[in-house]
């Protein structure tokens, strides 16, 4: 191994990659790739209803995976930064091959 890890780091990363255990969240970041979108544009978008989808938000935001903007009464999510679009993308590509 290139440096040792803390335990504690290794048990946060565990943690991180739950969250890409489930499909509908996997759904979630990737219809964020492309753009910021609202619940009713998420839910649209995946044929889901706005319940479920905003369950889902709630656990990506408080696992720092994605974050939101106000926009009169319109909140507007995004992939967090890059290091989610990455994870995401890589594991396409890795999928892919």
């Amino acid at each position: 191994m290139k440096n040792k890890v803390s335990e504690n780091t290794l048990f946060d990363a565990a943690e991180l990659f739950k969250n890409f255990a489930d499909s509908t969240r996997i759904r979630i970041l990737y219809c964020l790739i492309e753009k910021e979108r609202s619940v009713t544009e998420i839910s649209e978008l995946l044929n889901m209803n706005q319940s479920a989808i905003s369950h889902q938000l709630r656990i990506l935001k408080n696992n720092k995976l994605i974050k939101n903007r106000r926009d009169g009464k319109t909140i507007y999510y995004s992939l967090d930064d890059d290091h989610v679009y990455n994870i995401i993308a890589q594991g396409i590509e890795h999928v892919e091959e």
